[in-house]
């Protein structure tokens, strides 16, 4: 094994070996992606959905028939159960079903229905998916009335609705881009964003409060008796560079698969998601090199790590989405490494972006890691260069 490699792998070791990096590292990451995806994330299939009243009438089996197809999880409860439900964010929209709403169902008069929605931000998305539904069945109940009302019977007028959804196709619509932000997030998992900005707020924070096991080597000493052995300080400082940007790149992993196996996040294209990953874990283990050889203070650079990590993430996108900035937000964010891989992944993520359109993002990422690769090698070997 070559020397570099050595020092590489040797500082990947101490990285894994410290039990403080438990929770933070492979533990909190995974716990804020479930509580962000949760809180704000959409998905079908998690909307709860809460019908009171009106059971083994009509009008309930129609609206449970008809949400359960548009895979929306639907249960009955009593009103006050519901509510309490509802208060506490566990459902997410609330159907109470009167005894007037469901004999004028069966009249094929306009029934009322009281619609109760939790707070969360996922409430107003949930509720116009329950819309969507309660008017499929109104049409569907109109329809029906119409016939009967032409002369028909109740199961001759069902089977001609039967007969018309195989004989006619109902117009579809086709949304194409217009630039608004709901098109920009189409296609996300509920997972799939929150997973994204954590990726790489977690890979920047861990390699710049990394750069503390860089200053106590060289406190204690360890980076001298490194250079006893028969190697040079360029191959020392290059070990130590390599072991950064291993730390990076297993947390990044960690993630990723963490990520894919317990929230089924989509990261697209594996090897174009594997170069970005790349790229940015160079961008940080640069910083945390330039970092790590500035100081000699432990807490001074765990301060400036968790500082300039949680501002340059807001910046980047990594806690609101770049998509909500204003301009001169948005200008600002893309003087920032994470706003690039943001980016990159953004187009991996949600358009099957190919490697002639991520090629930008990952460039700047790769000029930024040599700027500060360069810089912070340097300073590093004139401060060896003191010490010896």
């Amino acid at each position: 094994m070559s020397p570099v490699a050595a020092i590489a792998g040797l500082e990947v070791r101490r990285f894994l070996r410290d039990r403080s990096n438990i929770f933070f590292v492979f533990i909190f990451p995974l716990l804020l992606i479930l509580l962000l995806g949760s809180q704000f994330g959409s998905s079908a299939a998690s909307t709860r959905v809460a019908i009171a009243g009106g059971a083994g009438t009509t009008l309930e089996k129609a609206l449970a028939e008809q949400l359960t197809s548009d895979r929306l999880q639907v249960y009955s409860g009593s009103p006050q159960a519901i509510r309490e439900e509802i208060s506490r964010g566990r459902t997410d929209v609330g159907l109470f079903i009167s005894e007037q709403a469901a004999q004028a169902f069966d009249d094929g008069v306009q029934a009322h229905m009281e619609v109760l929605t939790a707070s969360q931000a996922s409430g107003q998305a949930a509720l116009q998916k329950v819309r969507a539904s309660v008017q499929i069945v109104s049409s569907r109940q109109s329809q029906l009335s119409a016939l009967m009302k032409a002369g028909l019977t109740g199961d001759a007028a069902r089977a001609a609705l039967e007969r018309s959804k195989e004989q006619v196709h109902a117009p579809t619509i086709d949304l194409v881009d217009t630039g608004d932000v709901s098109q920009v997030f189409r296609g996300l998992g509920q997972f799939d964003l929150g997973a994204t900005q954590q990726l790489l707020l977690f890979i920047f924070l861990s390699s710049l409060t990394g750069a503390v096991a860089l200053i106590q080597a060289r406190r204690l000493g360890v980076v001298s008796r490194t250079l006893a052995a028969p190697l040079s300080a360029r191959q020392a400082v290059s070990g130590l560079a390599l072991g950064r940007f291993g730390i990076a790149v297993v947390q990044g992993i960690y993630i990723i698969i963490g990520t894919a196996l317990l929230f089924g996040v989509d990261w697209g294209n594996l090897w174009l998601t594997a170069l970005v990953l790349a790229a940015f874990s160079a961008v940080a283990a640069a910083a945390a090199m330039v970092i790590g050889s500035l100081l000699d203070h432990d807490g001074a650079a765990t301060g400036l790590g968790i500082g300039a990590g949680l501002v340059l993430a807001g910046l980047g996108g990594c806690m609101v989405p770049p998509e909500f900035f204003p301009e001169p937000l948005n200008t600002i964010s893309s003087l920032t490494p994470h706003r690039w891989a943001y980016e990159a992944l953004a187009d991996i993520q949600r358009h099957d972006g190919t490697l002639a359109d991520i090629m930008p993002s990952v460039g700047v990422l790769v000029a930024l890691a040599v700027v500060l690769l360069a810089v912070g090698a340097r300073i590093l070997l004139r401060s060896l260069g003191r010490a010896l």
